[in-house]
């Protein structure tokens, strides 16, 4: 049992606020697009509102959703990592998105810079690494900033480089990207890195390899994922 009640300040019921932070931030719609799909199940808000409750909420889930995983090993894999960067507009300034992916396509870390060299590189694999432990092996693309920074680490020897071994975290970033369209790209840093470790909580959380399991088995892993986000924060 959790020591306060986020929604204790709060006239929605909780099952609403979860539904519509769970709406906004794994499926690619806009906060008005959430507001007329709650509006036709008889629930009346405006998209504001929407806006407010996952910025509130959405970290609070994400890092309870976040702590359990990191409590049960088998949820990640710390056997090979996948890191891959990618571009992102902040009001025409370029940023870099680096992420960190394990083999099983679990996003373990999200981290954004201004910058793509040594300093950044660094920063992000020691974040990863401080909550996850160091992995066996680190797959990576032939950007040298990761390679330079491996070798402040001393753990140059577990980097592996192929131009078709990273897949795993180039097609992480496709989630993402669909939802940053919808969104209408980012004006500030710091909310970028807000919600893109949102994002990946949540997604890791309903991300259930329904193609590599049996329809009936992704249905009771489906309902049990569902169950277990209603029961974030509950009473």
């Amino acid at each position: 049992m959790k020591n306060h009640n986020p929604f204790r300040y709060f006239k929605t019921s909780p099952e609403i606020i979860r539904l519509a932070v769970m709406m906004y931030v794994r499926f690619p719609l806009s906060l008005r697009n959430v507001e007329d799909l709650l509006h036709e199940r008889g629930i009346d808000i405006c998209h504001e509102t929407v806006r407010y409750w996952w910025n509130r909420f959405g970290p609070l889930f994400a890092a309870d959703i976040r702590k359990s995983r990191i409590r049960n090993p088998r949820s990640y894999s710390n056997w090979q990592w996948h890191l891959d960067e990618v571009f992102v507009k902040i009001n025409g300034v370029t940023h870099y998105l680096w992420r960190a992916v394990d083999h099983e396509g679990e996003v373990l870390e999200s981290f954004v810079t201004k910058r793509r060299d040594r300093k950044a590189a660094l920063g992000f694999l020691k974040k990863a690494m401080k909550r996850y432990g160091p992995p066996k092996v680190i797959v990576t693309d032939r950007l040298k900033s990761y390679k330079a920074a491996m070798r402040v680490i001393g753990n140059q020897a577990a980097q592996e480089v192929g131009r078709w071994k990273n897949n795993r975290a180039e097609n992480s970033h496709l989630p993402f990207r669909r939802r940053e369209r919808a969104m209408s790209r980012f004006r500030l840093e710091r909310s970028l890195q807000k919600f893109t470790a949102v994002h990946s909580s949540i997604c890791n959380h309903f991300n259930l390899q329904r193609h590599l399991i049996s329809r009936d088995e992704f249905k009771v892993k489906r309902d049990a994922a569902l169950v277990e986000w209603q029961q974030l924060y509950a009473a």
